[in-house]
């Protein structure tokens, strides 16, 4: 019961109380929907993948000559045009599936690797770069008359 005097409003140990149920509500979201930190971090990977692939494409029509990304799903990297490299995910499956698998390489020691190679008309030889874990992922295809690079989730993966 409030007496004179007294403003009317919540007290801290209430404030509280729905500040915890909110982020409780929120990282149970945020797991439901993202897959956790290891989602995120794949999708982040499947992400900078497609950029690179986009990019060697547009290099090839820029430059008029034909640019490769080379897949090492082994060594979980990758390198591409001018001069660009990075790393696949640590954890998880990496595969390459496409036309393209080391018959453009240049050097004996990329046999084995997975090559998505651009030419100057747009056009590739195609491929996929497939990230895996914890029973999903996330795929990046290469189509291979026209170059577009294309991503999408993966569910239930067996």
């Amino acid at each position: 019961m409030r007496t004179r005097g007294q403003s009317a409003g919540f007290t801290l140990i209430e404030m509280l109380v729905v500040l915890v149920i909110i982020a409780a509500a929120t990282l149970l979201a945020m797991a439901a929907f993202g897959g956790g930190m290891r989602g995120m971090q794949l999708r982040s990977s499947a992400k900078e993948i497609a950029a690179q692939l986009r990019f060697a494409r547009a290099v090839a029509i820029s430059t008029g000559e034909p640019q490769d990304v080379v897949f090492d799903p082994q060594g979980r990297s990758w390198r591409g045009a001018k001069g660009r490299s990075g790393s696949l995910p640590g954890e998880g499956d990496v595969v390459f599936t496409g036309a393209g698998t080391a018959q453009f390489a240049d050097t004996a020691d990329e046999a084995g690797k997975g090559v998505v190679r651009f030419f100057p008309d747009g056009a590739a030889t195609g491929g996929r770069v497939r990230l895996l874990a914890n029973g999903a992922g996330w795929d990046v295809d290469v189509r291979w008359l026209t170059g577009e690079v294309v991503m999408r989730r993966v569910r239930d993966v067996q």
